[in-house]
């Protein structure tokens, strides 16, 4: 493992550093959502800020959210937009982390692109649940009862490798962008890497893009009534 600035303190696991950065971003996120949230309280009016700010950021975020989520899921889905916002903020976060020297992303660990994948996976099928109760079960039985048995083993692996796959292609992608990232600042220090710089900055938010709008079309087929 590469240094990080958790390595300055001896009290914690250098393995641990993923789940150090993974916290202390998670209460940068609840920190920074209070003072939204508190700004809205103060103007509560619909209209957009006059000037950036926290509540000017998170009205524009979650607007660009909720439409894209209105597009791939639909108006039923609005109750999902804050899972979509904080999937979008942890993993954009955590990516960008990794472009500063010193600091391991939380992303940059099979571990936690994993539980991530998971997450996603238990919301969309708790959504899938809360809106069509015990029918929801009923894909996995397809449309021919003698066959409900292959359908139930191919529906089960489908879901299975959903979380496996989110996770998996998170982690290759961070980790590769961030290798090369580090190749280039061994190799030359000064002007190349802002090239290679640009373009993780865009495969972070690519990544961050790709794993939300996937769960918004997991949430989608679970929720719809036509499978």
């Amino acid at each position: 493992m590469h240094f990080t600035w958790t390595h300055l303190i001896s009290f914690i696991n250098p393995e641990f550093s993923h789940i150090i950065y993974g916290l202390l971003f998670c209460g940068f996120l609840v920190v920074i959502g209070i003072f939204a949230r508190n700004a809205l309280k103060r103007d509560p009016h619909p209209a957009p800020s006059g000037r950036f700010g926290i509540k000017g950021f998170f009205e524009v975020f979650v607007e660009q959210i909720q439409a894209l989520s209105d597009s791939v899921v639909g108006p039923e889905g609005r109750e999902a937009v804050p899972f979509f916002c904080f999937i979008f903020l942890f993993i954009w976060g955590q990516n960008l982390l990794g472009l500063f020297p010193g600091f391991f992303p939380a992303t940059e660990n099979v571990n936690t692109t994993f539980a991530l994948g998971v997450f996603s996976f238990l919301a969309y099928n708790y959504w899938g649940l809360r809106k069509q109760g015990f029918s929801y079960l009923k894909q996995f039985l397809g449309h021919v009862m003698f066959m409900a048995p292959l359908f139930i083993f191919i529906e089960l692996l489908s879901h299975i490798f959903r979380p496996l796959s989110l996770g998996l292609r998170l982690f290759g992608n961070m980790k590769g962008d961030h290798v090369v990232i580090g190749i280039f600042l061994d190799l030359v220090p000064v002007f190349v890497p802002i090239i290679f710089y640009f373009l993780g900055l865009f495969v972070c938010t690519l990544q961050a893009f790709v794993f939300t709008i996937l769960s918004m079309v997991y949430v989608s087929l679970a929720i719809s009534d036509h499978h």
